[in-house]
């Protein structure tokens, strides 16, 4: 690939992270941040290897913006580079409005991340496997053919659609339910008593409500019209809800057309839970069992009882090693809860 340098204005845990990713393709990353302590992390995990004092714009091969949509959209507005562009925001139409001048500019959003967020988490490995989307609005094919190569070298795979078709199906799958987890919150947190009964299917409901909460003001209000609507539409398929538990009738086949998408959708990773006991020595039998099974861990999380006594331990795994992992355990003597 031709294009070797490039330059990442923000640089928390997706802005890193793609320093870090393009770095292990061998290109050459420099950075900037407005909060010193991030530039001095990134810096610190390698994911740039040469600080910017500013803004700085010259002698690129690719920009990218890696900030909250405000700071996307001013920067943009005050652009003029014949580099080629490309960021990070999760909503697209306002951006792409914003870049209408730039003879090179693709938008992007890679759907990677979480609740968590700063460059010490950053990872080369963010992106693997994650869907990129890139915006075809004013795009060049040359411009969206180098930034699909370039999105496809670090593990993503490329998905391009208008800005519109964007926003809306973030609106859905991203945004409402963001909303929807933080709205449940409110809902439990007004009783202590309810909050103490929240077992693993409401705390994996709610978990992105533990997301940035000035992030994703910034994101939820730049896409208000979208998320507005999806709203519409949620509060809509709630009253039918509510008349199929009125009715009774049609609540089963409500459920079971429900349980078939979901399963349809498939998973990425397969969690494993295990009971561990208050006692030494439970993690590292653990530990045994992932030597034995070899399988491809993606992911831990612990939740100890709310009175002492252990708790569950989540290991998140492909879906191909779940059996084998499943027997480790048993044979170690652990519950386990598949």
């Amino acid at each position: 690939m031709a294009m070797r340098k490039a330059t990442i204005l923000g640089t928390g845990l997706l802005g890193a992270s793609v320093g870090l990713a393009l770095r292990s393709q061998g290109w050459s990353v420099a950075g900037w941040d407005p909060d010193p302590d991030a530039l001095d992390q990134a810096a610190g995990r390698g994911a740039i290897e040469k600080r910017l004092a500013g803004p700085s714009l010259a002698d690129n091969d690719l920009i990218v913006l890696a900030a909250p949509p405000e700071a996307v959209i001013e920067t943009l507005q005050s652009m003029d580079t014949a580099s080629l562009v490309t960021d990070i925001a999760g909503v697209k139409v306002p951006v792409i409005a914003a870049a209408g001048h730039l003879p090179h500019f693709v938008g992007g959003h890679p759907m990677a991340g979480g609740e968590t967020s700063g460059p010490a988490l950053a990872a080369s490995s963010l992106f693997q496997g994650a869907t990129w989307v890139l915006t075809s609005d004013n795009a060049a094919e040359h411009d969206l053919g180098s930034v699909g190569e370039i999105v496809s070298s670090i593990g993503a795979n490329p998905v391009v659609m208008t800005a519109q078709e964007h926003d809306a199906a973030v609106a859905r799958v991203s945004h409402l339910p963001h909303l929807l987890a933080a709205a449940l919150m409110g809902l439990a947190q007004s009783d202590p008593a309810t909050l103490g009964l929240a077992g693993g299917g409401f705390r994996d409901l709610t978990r992105i409500a533990a997301g940035d909460s000035k992030w994703w003001a910034e994101v939820l209000t730049a896409n208000s019209s979208q998320v507005g609507a999806s709203i519409d539409e949620l509060q809509r398929a709630l009253a039918t809800w509510k008349d199929a538990l009125a009715n009774g009738g049609s609540l089963a086949a409500k459920l079971d057309s429900a349980r078939t998408a979901r399963q349809a959708l498939g998973e990425h990773n397969t969690p494993v839970r295990v009971v561990l006991l208050d006692r030494p020595g439970e993690i590292a039998r653990v530990g045994h069992a992932l030597e034995r099974s070899r399988v491809d861990v993606r992911d831990f999380q612990l939740r100890h009882g709310e009175h002492g006594g252990g708790g569950i331990l989540t290991i998140s795994v492909r879906a191909e090693g779940r059996d084998a992992l499943t027997m480790a355990l048993i044979d170690e003597g652990f519950e386990v809860r598949v």
